[in-house]
């Protein structure tokens, strides 16, 4: 009897637990994902709805080649081969690989600079970084609810990360000493 009691319980709260998680981790979506990365990418480096007809179509294309790469890498899998030999061919395929991806994000580069002028596709390459940091920090924090929320800090004021001034002469090594109070 109690063992049937037991099994009962048991099974009652597996059956209240199982919908909660669900409820708490929604599945994830590549549409809806890519459509939130085009929102993103398309207001953050301004593009123009002209610019973004003609953009993402070369950008989905860009994507699905790199996906492609990357499909097999993962077939490949991260095991270790067993002899010198079957290692050092694995180190090469994976530099074939990472330059395959390099030559891929070139072309079709200059594809884009076709499309939109060099800062706006500066600031797309920007954010489409951002945006894939700040989904990765959310789906980290939605795994671990007590862990801080850094997706939300503020944006910088001004894109302009390769536009800042350069100092005028290094001065770090000749630098002031500054007094101090200890004695």
């Amino acid at each position: 009897m109690k063992r049937l009691t037991t099994t009962i319980i048991l099974v009652l709260l597996l059956a209240v637990q199982l919908p909660a998680q669900e409820k708490q981790q929604p599945k994830f979506s590549p549409e809806q994902f890519q459509a939130e990365l085009e929102q993103y990418i398309t207001k953050e480096a301004g593009l123009t709805q002209k610019e973004a007809a003609s953009f993402f179509p070369v950008y989905r294309e860009m994507q699905n080649k790199q996906r492609a790469i990357f499909g097999r890498q993962r077939k490949r899998g991260f095991v270790k081969p067993s002899d010198e030999q079957g290692c050092q061919q694995a180190i090469r395929q994976f530099d074939n690989d990472e330059l395959e991806q390099k030559r891929i994000q070139q072309t079709y580069h200059n594809k884009m600079l076709r499309i939109i002028s060099g800062s706006k596709l500066f600031d797309v390459i920007m954010a489409e970084d951002r945006f894939h940091r700040m989904k990765f920090r959310n789906w980290g924090n939605s795994r671990n609810p007590s862990a801080n929320n850094w997706g939300n800090r503020p944006k910088p004021a001004a894109n302009n990360w390769g536009n800042r001034p350069k100092p005028a002469g290094n001065n770090w090594g000749n630098r002031p000493k500054q007094a101090s109070n200890r004695q």
